[in-house]
């Protein structure tokens, strides 16, 4: 029986263009694509917006996610640091959210016709596209063997974070999104169902 031959290589084997599993493929696709979703549903939609808040959102939204494109881009085919830095996303909105609950005035139903597009529906696709693409990245950049593609993926989640709740808290203002509350004593009930950890941790 012939000792078989392994090919394993290292980092130090490969040009940095080539510091990739090929999971890393697979994962950098995905988080391009789910990026690039999010891009193309603001092209999509801001056609339809009524709100001038909801498409200077939608316009801030897609310029910091072209400049993040342009960004993973350059890293994911040079495998070193990209020309241009993640940056950190400021949202527009304050961080006051309604709580409560109405009757909608009428159930809602699926749309039959692309006339029947607005705001609520419109900034309903923002979100999920955000969240998405928020969940997409994490699951790359826990796994990504390129370590500089890694940081900016991961670099990355807290802004697409920034802009969905920049969107939440936009319908929440403008009851898309209602907010219902327990009974007080039911939260409370909830609060002190856990204790602190006792004793100290390892050095």
């Amino acid at each position: 029986m012939q000792n078989q031959q392994q090919n394993f290589t290292d980092t130090t084997q490969l040009p940095p263009q080539q510091h990739y599993g090929g999971h890393d493929m697979f994962d950098a696709h995905e988080a391009l694509s789910a990026l690039t979703g999010a891009m193309d549903q603001c092209v999509l939609y801001e056609q339809y917006i009524q709100d001038p808040e909801l498409q200077t959102m939608s316009q801030k939204h897609r310029a910091f996610c072209s400049q993040l494109y342009n960004t993973i881009i350059d890293t994911f085919q040079s495998g070193q640091d990209p020309a241009v830095d993640t940056k950190s996303y400021k949202m527009d909105q304050s961080n006051d959210v309604t709580y409560g609950m109405q009757p909608p005035s009428q159930p809602k139903t699926p749309m039959q016709s692309v006339n029947e597009l607005n705001d609520q529906s419109i900034s309903g696709f923002m979100m999920g596209s955000l969240k998405s693409a928020a969940s997409t990245f994490t699951m790359a950049a826990s796994e990504m063997t390129n370590p500089v593609l890694r940081r900016v993926l991961a670099d990355s989640v807290p802004n697409l974070l920034e802009m969905a709740y920049e969107v939440f808290l936009y319908q929440n203002k403008n009851q898309y999104y209602q907010v219902p509350q327990l009974k007080q004593q039911d939260m409370q009930a909830f609060q002190q169902s856990y204790a602190p950890a006792q004793g100290t941790m390892p050095h």
